[in-house]
């Protein structure tokens, strides 16, 4: 009787499950995508070989198969989700753009508000209708052997991102997405670690509520960097500026940040 050829239902099935455990993350969507397609082919190969007596794992294939659709549909919706969350930036942007007042052309006019400047890390900023961020600064940590986007020579830090809702409105908080960008404009993509894990702000937070998110970056430590946070298009964007390496305090921001400046023109009402 012929030895079973029963390797490629056990790569399948490997394979399907690493495709599928990718999927779970941000921005790797496209490894998952192509971890299933590879899962399904193998499946569907070794399922074939079982059936026809070849092979004695006719479940592990199919298991593998089935992973492989799964881990494909993640990568299918990972790529939804990218492409709707750019295009709502892009239109968010636009929107700002087209309710900016035309600039006066007479000598006399009256000049329009200054953009307000950015915050320093660690302070807060204040909206006009009692919310208020604070960003802390950043926060080294020693990332573990398996961290996804750090690089040799590169510093893993960690921000928090604390919201206070002190509006008398539910304030959504999905929406208000960070981006980190360093001294050129270049953005800086989020670091996965398994002891600091990115928190994102979900869901809306009741008047008088708070929350808190965490991001982690790989980045030089003699960056300098720029966190931009938009709220929404009536009001103006948050940022914060200042070096990769804060003080070594590591403090979180405070449950009720004491630095309320509003920084907002306006626009931020």
């Amino acid at each position: 009787m012929p030895q079973a050829q029963n390797g490629l239902g056990v790569a399948a099935l490997v394979i399907g499950i690493l495709g599928a455990f990718l999927g779970l993350i941000p921005f790797l969507f496209w490894i998952s995508g192509v971890l299933g397609l590879l899962a399904l082919i193998l499946g569907l190969v070794g399922h074939s070989r079982a059936r026809k007596g070849l092979a004695t794992n006719k479940g592990m294939a199919l298991a593998g198969t089935i992973l492989g659709g799964i881990a494909m549909a993640m990568a299918l919706a990972g790529l939804i989700i990218t492409v709707v969350l750019v295009q709502k930036v892009q239109e968010e942007e636009k929107r700002r753009d087209s309710v900016l007042p035309a600039a006066p052309t007479a000598s006399h006019a009256p000049s329009l508000p200054k953009p307000a400047e950015p915050a320093a890390f660690g302070e807060t900023w204040g909206y006009k209708d009692g919310v208020k961020i604070t960003v802390s600064k950043p926060e080294s940590f020693e990332p573990g052997p398996y961290a996804i986007g750090h690089k040799d020579g590169d510093l893993a830090i960690e921000v928090k991102i604390t919201i206070v809702n002190g509006s008398d409105k539910p304030l959504p908080i999905s929406s208000m997405l960070p981006f980190m960008e360093d001294a050129d404009g270049e953005p800086i993509e989020t670091m996965y670690d398994s002891k600091h894990r990115p928190e994102q702000l979900l869901g809306t937070l009741a008047p008088g509520k708070q929350a808190e998110g965490r991001l982690t970056y790989s980045v030089s430590p003699s960056e300098k960097l720029r966190l931009t946070l938009y709220r929404g298009v009536q009001y103006d964007k948050a940022e914060w500026v200042g070096p990769a390496q804060g003080d070594g305090s590591g403090d979180a921001p405070s449950a009720t940040p004491s630095s309320g400046t509003d920084r907002t023109s306006g626009l931020g009402v």
